[in-house]
């Protein structure tokens, strides 16, 4: 087994396999993997390097971000195919969304958020910011009323801890602002605040452009097109609303 082979490695050789398992695409171990890596750094008081962190994100976006892709087809429903099969398949899906969704949830929340808590740097917002996206991956299939909370609540803690300490232009922040409006739009169905959020953080963004770094600069106007882009979208689906109860 894979965890066999991870079990009495340093953290050095365990970021060595993590590293070889994300080329080898085998993601399913790069999350075990990371799992122990966290588990292993919290045992000596130490948080993850920003590779390390990155990593993590990876490991678990491939794996959650395919079952996902998978649940959305089978949510779309085949012509030719017997629906109740299908529920059946989707509710497999589900039940592993939901352990993978959990499994990350438990690292952020009992190993990763309580070290740097209070912090308010970019790690602080990076951990907030996943948790509200984990719960918001829930909310996607169970819908019910804690994860959307749960959601609502991460993103806010992470855009109160993003707007005290980062600039408007960073790409964290950003990314903040672009996952915690599609929440607000399409989870907790509140299109005028998801409008409002990403319109002011957009807006703050052009106005601080000229501050910005050059190794960030491709992320963070890569993310302000997606705000503008979701806004446009979004106004014009509200107006042609509005137009139609007229």
């Amino acid at each position: 087994m894979a965890e066999e082979l991870a079990k009495d490695l340093d953290v050095k050789k365990l970021v060595e396999l993590i590293r070889i398992a994300e080329t080898a695409e085998r993601y399913d171990d790069m999350c075990k993997f990371v799992a122990m890596l966290v588990k292993l750094k919290a045992g000596k008081q130490e948080d993850l390097d920003v590779d390390e962190r990155n990593l993590l994100s990876v490991a678990y976006k491939n794996v959650v971000g395919s079952k996902r892709a998978s649940w959305r087809t089978l949510q779309g429903g085949f012509d030719d195919a017997d629906d109740e099969m299908i529920n059946k398949y989707k509710a497999i899906v589900e039940v592993e969304l939901e352990a993978i969704c959990t499994e990350v949830l438990g690292l952020l929340t009992d190993y990763l958020c309580p070290g740097v808590k209070g912090k308010g740097d970019e790690t602080e917002v990076f951990y907030l910011k996943m948790c509200g996206d984990y719960y918001r991956y829930l909310c996607e299939f169970k819908g019910d009323d804690d994860s959307k909370s749960n959601a609502e609540k991460y993103y806010k803690e992470a855009m109160d801890v993003a707007e005290a300490n980062l600039s408007e232009t960073h790409p964290t922040r950003l990314g903040l602002a672009l996952n915690f409006s599609v929440c607000y739009y399409e989870i907790l169905k509140e299109p005028e605040k998801a409008c409002d959020l990403a319109k002011k953080s957009f807006d703050a963004a052009i106005e601080k452009l000229d501050q910005l770094h050059d190794e960030s600069y491709k992320d963070s106007t890569l993310i302000m097109q997606l705000l503008r882009d979701n806004l446009t979208l979004w106004t014009s689906t509200q107006e042609e609303e509005a137009a139609d109860e007229q």
